[in-house]
């Protein structure tokens, strides 16, 4: 394994989506557009700026829209060439090019740390990226990206890294969190010896919660087969982490970037005002409604 080259990705997608029932019935809720291109297109594209170049999605039933999105369409692509929309052709002709992405089946919901294992053939000896597919860190294009930061911290170590986001204590029980001591005077980088998934208040080590993005070295699959069902009756990551803790060193990187969750309608819908009003094409018009519809209500 050579730590200082992360060029393998995995992105899970399988879940639900039951926070956006009916439309996630048919439609993944990592396909939901910020502005008009879909959440999970962001992910990718961010670990594509961090220099991987092999990504695989765990996906699972009614969730086939992400593999289609992916894949070139050349009726599409000829009928916009025809129409001579060149603009639209590039961006489509863009997506399918983005990296060698590869599409594996989670037969069974069984939780995160199930489907991170169906990536074991794939990755192989190698140190890889785990990025969730339903949550965004940062404004794409603005600043290094995230995933990037990790590998380098990865490259500095050769060991596991997770980003870290600091939460109000009120909110603590809806994530993994995690303890440690600080390496540097900046309280950037964490050497991590305590992680607790969705503690209460009174037993949390600290305010900082995983956030979404991790690089693991290749032996995270054996204590991930070897973690019994935990939590909600699931295979839980954060669970598989802290057994692989004992034997090999954890870190952590405290996000500066700001951290949106698509997982949840509310922050879905503050994360398409925000981009949007970041464009130019269409953020002054929106900007000029927002302010008058405030002045209406």
């Amino acid at each position: 394994m050579n730590p200082t080259s992360v060029r393998k990705a995995v992105i899970p997608a399988a879940g639900f989506g039951t926070r956006f029932l009916p439309s996630a019935k048919s439609l993944p809720k990592e396909m939901l557009p910020i502005i008009d291109t879909p959440t999970i297109q962001h992910v990718v594209e961010e670990a594509v700026e961090s220099g991987i170049t092999d990504i695989l999605m765990i996906i699972g039933k009614s969730k086939r829209a992400i593999e289609e999105h992916f894949y070139p369409n050349l009726d599409l692509e000829k009928e916009l060439s025809d129409k001579g929309k060149i603009e639209e052709l590039e961006k489509i002709q863009k997506i399918s090019g983005l990296a060698n992405i590869h599409f594996i089946w989670q037969q069974e919901l069984k939780g995160l740390g199930d489907a991170v294992s169906y990536a074991r053939s794939f990755v192989g000896n190698q140190a890889f990226a785990l990025l969730l597919g339903d949550t965004l860190l940062g404004v794409p294009g603005e600043g290094a990206a995230v995933t990037g930061q990790l590998i380098e911290v990865f490259c500095q170590h050769g060991q596991n890294v997770v980003a870290l986001e600091e939460v109000p204590e009120e909110k603590v029980n809806r994530y993994g969190i995690a303890g440690g001591d600080w390496l540097s005077e900046n309280n950037a980088v964490l050497k991590i010896d305590t992680l607790i998934e969705k503690p209460s208040p009174d037993e949390a080590p600290s305010r900082l919660a995983i956030a979404s993005r991790y690089v693991f070295r290749p032996e995270i699959f054996e204590y991930l087969a070897n973690t019994p069902r935990g939590k909600n009756n699931e295979v839980q990551l954060t669970d598989a982490m802290v057994s692989m803790m004992a034997d090999h060193a954890m870190y952590g990187l405290k996000l500066t970037e700001k951290r949106y969750d698509i997982g949840n309608k509310l922050d879905f819908i503050k994360t398409n005002i925000e981009f949007a009003l970041r464009r130019d094409d269409i953020g002054p018009e929106l900007r000029d409604y927002i302010k008058k519809l405030a002045e209406d209500l």
